[in-house]
């Protein structure tokens, strides 16, 4: 009346090691999705492969970025996503407050014309040259990322940041 089949209690031994399993699987997948990259990179591209001069600004959600001429880089706690973008290279300009970030450029990606910041054409190109070949660190990513397109005189630069 007591007793107890051998079937049984492997049964149930394995039900509960699939019960553990499925637990720690469920336990290790990430709480967010890795963010959209795809989209940024799209968005700057767009910009930057135009023939037009142009802004647009996209959506992030992401805690950190990095961003090259060529790619762009974002992380969040579902992981971390990267892609290039097609077209020119781009300028990335850091965000303001960063130690070194070129205040006049962050100036122009916000809308101020670069002949009212900058002497002549040639100090535009030169600040996007140094800009591009700086260190291009993971920093705190923005919550909207802008992209704008300038000419002046015979330089064409893509800022990003």
């Amino acid at each position: 009346m007591f007793e107890i089949h051998l079937d049984a209690a492997y049964a149930w031994v394995g039900l509960a090691l699939v019960s553990v399993v499925t637990v720690g699987v469920v336990a290790a997948l990430p709480a967010a999705p890795p963010p959209d990259v795809n989209g940024a990179a799209h968005t700057i591209g767009s910009i930057a492969d135009g023939e037009y001069v142009a802004t647009a600004e996209h959506g992030l959600a992401a805690d950190r970025m990095r961003l090259t001429p060529h790619t762009i880089e974002l992380e969040n706690g579902g992981g971390s996503a990267r892609s290039t973008f097609r077209g020119p290279p781009v300028t990335p300009v850091p965000t303001a407050g960063s130690h070194d970030g070129d205040p006049p450029l962050r100036r122009v990606l916000n809308g101020v014309p670069p002949r009212t910041v900058f002497e002549d054409p040639e100090a535009f190109a030169d600040a996007a040259a140094r800009s591009r070949a700086r260190d291009h660190r993971w920093r705190t990513a923005p919550k909207r990322l802008t992209v704008r397109q300038v000419r002046y005189g015979g330089t064409r630069v893509t800022l990003v940041g």
